[in-house]
């Protein structure tokens, strides 16, 4: 039997910024990847990190009491977690979405009432800018640093793929909307059978390259440089969009869905993935809370349920579809024609 009902749960989510600023600050000091060295005592470690002796103590006892930080006498050390997702000098690094997350959309979010009145991005379009995309294509560096941030954040759902498909029963793939191209090095370094192609705009070439040959794919992955507003996509036996068609409005949708289905042969098949909503909408908050980002960032992007996107999917053609749960908010619709 329950006990008397109380505010906690509300208190706790309406402050959540709290906590999710000072673990921000925390990765965007370094603080996890200072500590991958060791534990280190007080003393020194807020002496090196530049933490004012006023704060210094109750920012890292805080992000010991969050779960992020462990602490024997007064010597700190990471946890098994962020030691893992949080180093910046393993490939398991997950923080570059939070550092994007941090410099961008913390901001940004500060506008959400604002956007869910008047359903217009709250981002730097706001005042005139260009869209994220422009402005990260347009900067070689900012745009291999969101590449990367985005392997971060997809790999365990681009291992799953690579793992749960039944790839045996085909010989290539392209990726589309690729970036710096894990989900097709996850693929292939799981099934050497197969070769893919990453397929997106001519300025992800060089990073995806270095990307491949760094993971040791180069000699069965190749990139198309395209744009697929305006070309055809490449034909092959699998498509893949891992989120992609979230980033566009529903008119968008359908035609990259039905592009996917000209470029495949009979049998072939299509995968989407993203935090798909549940069919419900009652469950996923985080897939729900992607879409309201999605608002904050775009001009008609939303994030949408499995049932959604089978429905699209038939409406272009395929004959049969199926949802299947990733990693954690994470599925795969697949669809084959």
């Amino acid at each position: 039997m329950s006990g008397p009902i109380n505010p906690g749960k509300i208190l706790q989510t309406g402050m959540a910024f709290w906590a999710s600023k000072t673990l921000l600050s925390a990765i965007e000091m370094g603080l996890f990847t200072e500590l991958s060295k060791g534990p280190e005592e007080f003393s020194s470690l807020s002496g090196r990190m530049g933490l004012h002796p006023r704060s210094a103590r109750d920012f890292l006892d805080a992000l010991v009491a969050l779960g992020f930080l462990d602490r024997i006498g007064s010597a700190y050390s990471n946890t098994p977690e962020t030691a893992l997702f949080l180093d910046k000098r393993k490939p398991s690094y997950v923080g570059g979405i939070l550092e994007m997350a941090n410099h961008r959309l913390y901001g940004h979010w500060g506008n959400l009432t604002e956007g869910l009145r008047t359903g217009l991005p709250q981002n730097e379009t706001k005042h005139g800018g260009e869209g994220v995309f422009e402005t990260l294509y347009a900067d070689p560096a900012r745009l291999k640093q969101f590449l990367s941030a985005m392997t971060g954040a997809s790999r365990g759902a681009n291992m799953a793929i690579a793992g749960k498909f039944s790839w045996k029963d085909y010989s290539n793939f392209v990726d589309v909307g690729t970036a710096q191209g894990d989900l097709a090095v996850q693929i292939s370094l799981a099934n050497p059978h197969l070769s893919g192609i990453g397929f997106d705009l001519p300025e992800v070439a060089p990073i995806f390259e270095e990307y491949s040959e760094a993971m040791g794919t180069s000699g069965r992955l190749s990139f198309q440089a395209g744009d697929f507003f305006k070309e055809d996509l490449p034909k092959a036996d699998v498509i893949l969009m891992g989120h992609i068609l979230h980033d566009w409005d529903l008119p968008t949708k359908k035609m990259l869905v039905r592009k996917a289905y000209e470029a495949l042969p009979e049998g072939g098949a299509f995968i989407v993935y993203e935090a798909l909503i549940d069919d419900g909408r009652s469950e996923n908050a985080f897939g729900l809370l992607m879409s309201l980002n999605m608002l904050i960032e775009t001009p008609g992007g939303f994030d949408f349920t499995g049932a959604d996107c089978s429905s699209w999917m038939k409406e272009a053609g395929f004959k049969e579809t199926q949802v299947v749960h990733l990693v954690g908010p994470d599925s795969m619709v697949v669809a084959v024609k």
